[in-house]
């Protein structure tokens, strides 16, 4: 017989390796695309995102919704590569920083993609672990478990929503 703290250890367990092949798994993934897409994107909080980039080989447009860690103004967010520099959207993003948000009820507004440096990322990263340390905890371990390699640091993008000059009237 087990103990709680062991009962416990082993839900974790398993719960990490369930969340390590949800990332894994392109369809589950890419479902709330459709949730965006269909204008209800709001109901996944503003702690998400979808991201519009364009494909550096095809030109094609293509999307992932990503988590919020970080929003230093109302129209700037940090979002984090759990999959590190080889993630498509990230190496799309650093081929054409031209991209398109969609958070809470904005849709497709125009952004400008910045990758941030090694330590800012490590600064983000330590902030928000803080902050959500369980999140933090449970999301570490998935994303180790998906990757197979221990997360020190992870490469993180600046998103700063584009500024549509104003009109002046002379």
């Amino acid at each position: 017989m087990t103990s709680f703290s062991e009962d416990m250890m082993i839900g974790s367990d398993l719960a990490t390796k369930l969340g390590a092949r949800a990332l894994r798994t392109r369809w589950l993934v890419r479902a709330p695309i459709w949730l965006y897409r269909a204008g209800l994107g709001f109901l996944l909080g503003r702690r998400l995102l979808m991201l519009r980039h364009t494909g550096r080989s095809s030109g094609v447009a293509r999307y992932v919704v990503l988590e919020v860690v970080d929003r230093p103004s109302a129209d700037s967010f940090v979002v984090v590569s759990g999959f590190g520099t080889t993630a498509q959207w990230y190496r799309n993003v650093l081929a054409d920083p031209k991209v398109g948000l969609w958070i809470g009820r904005r849709r497709d507004v125009s952004a400008t993609a910045a990758p941030l440096t090694e330590d800012d990322s490590a600064t983000t990263l330590d902030r928000y672990a803080r902050a959500h340390p369980e999140a933090w905890a449970k999301l570490r371990a998935t994303i180790e478990q998906a990757t197979g390699a221990p997360v020190v640091t992870l490469p993180m993008v600046r998103l700063s929503v584009d500024r549509v000059p104003t009109r002046e009237f002379h």
